[in-house]
């Protein structure tokens, strides 16, 4: 569905005039093995290639002055509309000038047997009334100067190298070439109704590269589209909301890395929580939690094969390496962290490669896991013994030690007895005695699990809740809120009128507009974190606040309606502007669990 861009047609979005577009100005692009972002002016400013991991070819979004880019963009003022084809990740845009209107149609290329075994971006012109030019601009950065990229003409086509990646150009009759250089390729069209030109890009690392003919470029299109619609045709979501769940599951799909079957928390890397801040960080990495929540809502939707193909690797990665924080997409230790040197989104420094997160203990982990097995059990799947033995093992490890402080679920550098982190350790215990109840875990220690689990709600109760507060806090000893405590609810924490209470102090001291930060101070550092607002929904829900609950789901989505529908890590509550990393999937699969809530969708 095509809408507006900005929604306020008094708002315009000047690249030259502000030298980088609104994150909410980008929608997402996929194929199963990497995301590029496309801006509303037709410019790609990221897409890295292969993978969602490697270096990126493009990051103009990170790099305004010296960064890669692939543009096409009328050569007049003009207006937008955009947005995503009903049921799929293919995306439209729809430029209106003084002389004409023109849609660009983009895709990352399958085909009718699944993922290429290369990338390909294609990108259709399409005039629809009197003319429009545009300039096509492929820029190749220079990753903060650590590559120097050159093109090598032959027999074949101009093949463009950028370190290992080496990719070709392609284009249709009515594109006219007016440079070629080793650090850009310059071309230009016009279309008028009626007229369809087709422009992409074909790359790979270290391999051999097949060099398809446009026409197959331009089919693949609309075979990509088909593809994503058979996908979105099987979902088994029937419930509220069913735009918005639809278009969050489509986001997620993206996120499935399906060369091993890995959840990708983002797509991108260094995108500010606060503009100007020093909190950036990279995303394009597998979490324990992101991954366990988002099977958890593809069981949720019924979409039983990504969910079995993602619990497989979690469970294959805890097996082999044991219950890391983080995990690479190919599931190897995360490298630490290193720095870019580019200048940031908007001057947000430094650009971070790596991340600190898989050295850290979280007792989360624990309860991330054990819900993940519990509900893949309850649509009626089965354990095998493997699993089964290593979740046992997980289950030892929490009973043995949840009195350890850890870094919590915002992974603090300051390790403490974080509410949430307890809350987790009980959570997995109890879905732990409950599996093996039910015949999927051995019973060995299945009465010791059970002492443990009762323990430490006696913990909690006793060192967490603050009657002067009417809370539970962040950790004993702290007069500080978390908002994550809302997850307590879906985790089935039997205390509901103590959550209640906290939800409230939540709401007062948390709240901003629709928006939630995620613990206190939090509102002089970032923006706010979207999936805590759509926790709160669901836990508002499941404590018997539906009015309340549906009132704060429909005014999220009002205040999220910016774009195509890709959504970002947080938002800032004064101006509505994303922030973030995206697409954020711990976002989209709050969204979903939110909506299949007040749907009465089983959990």
């Amino acid at each position: 569905m095509l809408k507006p861009y900005p929604r306020d047609a008094e708002t315009r979005f000047d690249r030259a005039r502000d030298g980088e577009l609104p994150l909410d100005a980008y929608a997402a692009l996929g194929d199963g093995r990497s995301v590029a972002l496309t801006g509303a002016d037709g410019s790609i400013d990221w897409w890295c290639v292969p993978n969602m991991d490697s270096p990126p070819l493009f990051d103009r979004i990170l790099a305004p002055g010296s960064g890669g880019y692939f543009s096409i963009t009328p050569l007049e003022p003009f207006t937008v509309e955009r947005g995503y084809r009903e049921g799929s990740n293919v995306h439209e845009t729809v430029f209106t000038t003084a002389h004409g209107r023109a849609r660009l149609t983009e895709s990352l290329n399958s085909s009718s047997a699944g993922r290429l075994p290369w990338c390909e971006l294609a990108r259709r012109i399409e005039g629809l009334e009197g003319r429009v030019r545009f300039a096509i601009r492929l820029v190749f950065g220079t990753r903060g100067d650590r590559v120097c990229p050159y093109i090598v003409p032959n027999a074949n086509g101009t093949i463009f190298h950028i370190d290992r990646v080496l990719g070709l150009f392609r284009h249709s009759e009515g594109v006219r070439i007016e440079e070629e250089a080793d650090c850009a390729i310059l071309a230009s069209v016009a279309v008028a109704a009626g007229d369809s030109e087709v422009v992409g890009i074909v790359a790979g690392e270290d391999e051999p590269l097949v060099v398809p003919k446009i026409a197959d470029l331009a089919e693949r299109i609309d075979a990509s589209d088909e593809e994503w619609r058979i996908w979105s045709r099987h979902l088994g979501y029937e419930g509220r909301y069913r735009d918005a769940v639809l278009r969050s599951a489509l986001t997620l799909k993206l996120l499935l890395y399906s060369p091993t079957g890995a959840i990708a928390a983002a797509a991108t890397t260094s995108l500010p929580e606060g503009i100007g801040g020093p909190k950036n960080y990279d995303y394009r990495f597998a979490w324990i939690r992101d991954a366990s929540y988002v099977i958890k809502a593809f069981l949720r939707l019924g979409t039983h094969a990504e969910a079995k193909a993602a619990f497989t690797w979690l469970i294959r990665r805890i097996d082999e390496q044991g219950a890391l924080v983080c995990y690479t997409l190919d599931g190897d230790r995360v490298p630490g962290v290193s720095e870019i040197d580019l200048p940031g989104y908007r001057g947000s420094r430094p650009v971070r490669v790596g991340n600190e997160a898989s050295d850290q203990f979280q007792h989360g982990v624990y309860g991330d896991i054990f819900e993940t097995a519990e509900r893949f059990v309850a649509v009626g799947n089965i354990l095998d013994s493997r699993s089964a033995q290593t979740l046992s093992r997980l289950a030892d490890q929490c009973a043995e030690g949840w009195r350890r402080k850890d870094a919590g679920i915002w992974e603090l550098p300051e390790p403490q007895h974080y509410t949430m982190s307890k809350v987790s350790c009980w959570q997995a215990l109890a879905r732990a005695v409950e599996l093996a109840d039910g015949g999927h875990l051995p019973t060995t220690c299945r009465d010791r699990w059970a002492r443990e689990c009762a323990r430490i709600k006696d913990w909690i109760e006793a060192n967490c809740w603050s009657e002067a507060r009417q809370a539970y806090l962040f950790h004993p000893g702290s007069d500080a809120l978390d908002a994550s405590v809302a997850l307590a609810a879906r985790f089935r924490y039997d205390s509901p009128d103590r959550l209640r209470s906290t939800l409230d102090a939540i709401d007062r001291e948390l709240g901003a507009g629709p928006y939630h930060y995620r613990y206190s101070g939090m509102d002089r550092e970032e923006g706010c974190f979207l999936a805590c607002s759509f926790w709160m929904v669901e836990a508002k829900a499941l404590l018997g606040r539906t009015q309340q609950a549906e009132a704060g789901f429909e005014a999220l989505l009002a205040a999220l309606d910016r774009n195509s529908g890709t959504y970002t890590e947080m938002a800032d509550p004064r101006t509505g502007a994303f922030l973030g990393n995206m697409p954020q999937g711990l976002t989209h699969l709050a969204l979903i669990q939110a909506a299949a809530t007040l749907s009465d969708i089983a959990l």
